[in-house]
């Protein structure tokens, strides 16, 4: 069991907030298409014979490749992987990518599952974050989506944002109750260096709202969530029946999984490597069979930092015997110790077995993982 992760660092447009590696210039999109092939022969071995059990698109935008460029990595994935029959395959897509065309051609490919990239349902929002779309595009995306087949769904949703007070974050939630989809994520607004958020929020052009907000609107999510029947599963991940994302649940759960493309990250339980973070560099690197990329081999303590930090953020929480299995008795011993500072709060959930949080401990989820750390 094994995922395998793909980079398509090209945007039709910069999203303000974003920090993720893309380029607006699409150039090369079908060199580095090429090299992307190339890297798989090159590092099919990373997964030691383990089948494929989820397969994920992510960028960037991969909704912008053609049909040509998309069938290319398939081949490629297919040449030189086995793939579960019942393998997750996911392709994250905008909005105003979404035709009639594109969704036959995703479908013909054997992608089973679409991660939309919405962010939010009012015009205000999506012109303050530099999206694409627009709101009747969001709607009518997932609908012309379930018309061909596509029921396997998720949206993404931003919240905390300066354009969105409460009143306007319970429009948002209007709009999801309605659209009844399986599963969807929602993010609070950050802003991160290098972005043009970063530089409006320096230059004052725009005032971020107070850290309450963001909180209190997480605090309604989270209460709206329950009550319409999603599990909030992980931090920002809710789904209904049980419809995880698997391939996030393997990466949160520390199952190997291979990256391809520029800036794509590489992880097989004790060592994470990473691609330049360059699509011109990274083509060269290919074409001259000179594949380079940073490496980390992990400490004991860095992997059971990781797996604290992890674990920490889903439903299932630490698991005790895990934590014993993997990193000895000292390290469960640990702990117990450091748990000690949370107790007579309620922000932990402690059983005989697991240690999770509560809808309070949720809102200080790195601060509590921190205070767990060796």
């Amino acid at each position: 069991m094994a995922g395998l992760y793909l980079h398509v660092p090209f945007c039709r447009q910069a999203c303000h907030y974003c920090d993720f590696h893309f380029s607006t210039t699409r150039s090369n999109v079908d060199d580095l298409v090429s090299a992307m092939v190339q890297e798989m022969e090159v590092r099919n071995d990373f997964l030691q014979g383990s089948s494929l059990s989820t397969i994920y698109f992510g960028g960037g935008t991969p909704s912008l490749l053609t049909a040509e460029q998309l069938e290319k990595l398939f081949a490629g994935i297919r040449r030189n992987f086995t793939i579960d029959e019942t393998a997750e395959i996911t392709l994250e897509a905008n909005p105003d990518d979404i035709t009639t065309e594109s969704l036959s051609s995703w479908k013909t490919q054997g992608v089973n599952r679409l991660s939309i990239g919405i962010q939010s349902f009012r015009e205000e929002d999506l012109k303050f974050m530099n999206r694409a779309h627009t709101s009747a595009q969001a709607v009518s995306a997932i609908s012309l989506a379930r018309h061909h087949d596509f029921h396997d769904l998720t949206i993404d949703l931003i919240y905390g944002t300066p354009t969105m007070n409460d009143e306007a974050w319970e429009e948002n939630l209007r709009v999801l109750e309605e659209l009844n989809l399986p599963h969807f994520s929602a993010y609070a607004l950050t802003v991160e260096p290098r972005t043009a958020l970063a530089k409006f929020v320096k230059n004052r052009i725009v005032p971020m709202p107070e850290e309450e907000q963001a909180a209190s609107q997480f605090q309604r999510l989270m209460e709206w969530a329950r009550s319409h029947g999603y599990e909030h599963y992980e931090i920002s991940n809710f789904a209904r029946n049980q419809r995880y994302s698997r391939h996030n649940t393997a990466y949160w759960k520390g199952i190997t999984y291979l990256g391809i493309g520029p800036s794509a990250h590489s992880f097989d339980g004790n060592q994470r490597t990473w691609n330049v973070r360059s699509n011109p560099e990274y083509i060269r690197n290919v074409e001259r069979s000179e594949l380079t990329f940073e490496k980390e081999l992990l400490s004991a303590n860095e992997r059971y930092n990781e797996y604290v930090m992890t674990a920490l953020r889903t439903c299932w929480g630490i698991s005790k015997l895990k934590v014993q299995q993997d990193f000895g008795d000292e390290a469960l011993a640990y702990l117990e110790t450091q748990l000690g500072a949370f107790s007579g709060g309620d922000w932990i959930k402690e059983s005989s077995a697991s240690i999770s949080l509560t809808d309070t401990g949720k809102l200080f989820a790195d601060h509590i993982a921190s205070g767990l750390f060796r």
